[in-house]
């Protein structure tokens, strides 16, 4: 199996990525413009609208008789997938001999996207819908409407297979290791004994390719997501439903909170598993995805070192690990604040920063 040349598609990359999306909030008025100006080599229609009958796209671009379904920001709060799905249009709308490659999957392969699966939850930067349903977890109930429009795509497009975009949160590193899980795969279970079929080998063949190729960009940044079964989950039952499906959770990078740095690797991870499927019949060489290391959650936002803390009375001198979370303020913006995880001693977690304030009082 053939990848593609990693230096052209970074150096075609640096130029042309998506500059009008960024940042950790994306929305449906950021894409709907670059909706409206794709190019006619791509197929875009109204599949519906969400609860707050925000319009939710179908996208499609292709001729080949491998059928991939792709989705991101089922989640409205994880939109780094969001950001490498039009970095991935903008690329499919490139010239130059450089990028054959786009041949290759065009012609081999029909690619169908939804980018923007959860309108509502964007705009409230949340999980969940406007209905307060996670859609990761309603694959069985489909209580959303938008979890019966992604249904209703999968049960008429039949994909061979399917991309899952999600993001992960700053907690997790790779295991053995004190680098953050920059991307992060899984091939889910069908059950809870984790049954390896046919289906998930096939699933863990295109993460084992996907995998080599970043190795080479991100080395030991990429981890492998607990394959836990979640019955109710989207990934374990369109697995299950004999509709291989390929989780990519989108991590942290050193000094990338707004995750500009990791969209570029979700890209080409993308990019690397689609090239795959549109060159691989066989896919059979799934032994590499079980060494991929799995992910750890020993990562804080920010260590506090050194600090006079007044916790229920008692002062002391100790460490505070924080947490970003988010919030949207009623002029629309996203603001950044600091939740206290842990308090004492900390040696035993990794920190994205730390801060010696020299015994100077943390209010909790």
């Amino acid at each position: 199996m053939k990848s593609f040349n990693l230096k052209n598609i970074e150096e075609w990359y640096a130029d042309n990525s998506e500059s009008e999306l960024s940042g950790l909030r994306i929305l449906f008025d950021d894409i709907e413009p670059l909706i409206n100006d794709l190019s006619s080599d791509f197929n875009v229609s109204i599949l519906g609208t969400s609860e707050n009958k925000i319009p939710i796209h179908k996208i499609s671009i292709g001729k080949g008789q491998k059928r991939i379904l792709i989705w991101s920001q089922m989640h409205g709060n994880e939109s780094t997938g969001t950001k490498a799905v039009f970095d991935l249009f903008k690329f499919f709308n490139a010239s130059g001999k450089s990028l054959s490659i786009k041949k290759q999957i065009l012609e081999t392969c029909t690619l169908i996207f939804i980018p923007l699966l959860n309108p509502d939850g964007a705009i409230a930067y949340t999980r969940e819908n406007a209905m307060n349903v996670d859609l990761n977890r309603d694959a069985v109930s489909l209580e959303a409407i938008e979890s019966r429009l992604l249904r209703g795509v999968l049960d008429e497009f039949n994909p061979h297979f399917c991309f899952n975009l999600h993001d992960q949160r700053t907690i997790f590193n790779v295991e053995g290791t004190e680098n953050p899980a920059t991307i992060s795969f899984l091939a889910p279970s069908i059950d809870a004994e984790r049954t390896l079929t046919e289906g998930r080998k096939e699933t863990m063949s295109v993460i084992a390719a996907m995998n080599s190729m970043l190795q080479q960009v991100i080395p030991n940044h990429v981890g492998r997501y607990t394959d836990e079964f979640y019955p109710t989950a989207t990934g374990d039952n369109f697995q299950k439903l004999g509709h291989n499906t390929i989780l990519i959770e989108a991590g942290h990078f050193p000094d990338d909170y707004n995750r500009e740095k990791t969209r570029k690797y979700n890209f080409l991870a993308l990019l690397e598993g689609v090239n795959y499927i549109s060159i691989e019949n066989n896919f059979s060489n799934y032994a590499p995805y079980f060494e991929i290391p799995n992910n750890d959650s020993r990562f804080l936002d920010i260590i506090y070192e050194n600090v006079l803390v007044d916790y229920e009375g008692l002062e002391e001198i100790t460490s505070v690990g924080v947490l970003f979370k988010y919030k949207v303020l009623l002029n629309n913006t996203l603001e950044s604040f600091e939740s206290v995880q842990k308090i004492g001693k900390l040696e035993n977690y990794l920190a994205h920063s730390r801060i010696n304030l020299n015994k100077k009082q943390y209010f909790i």
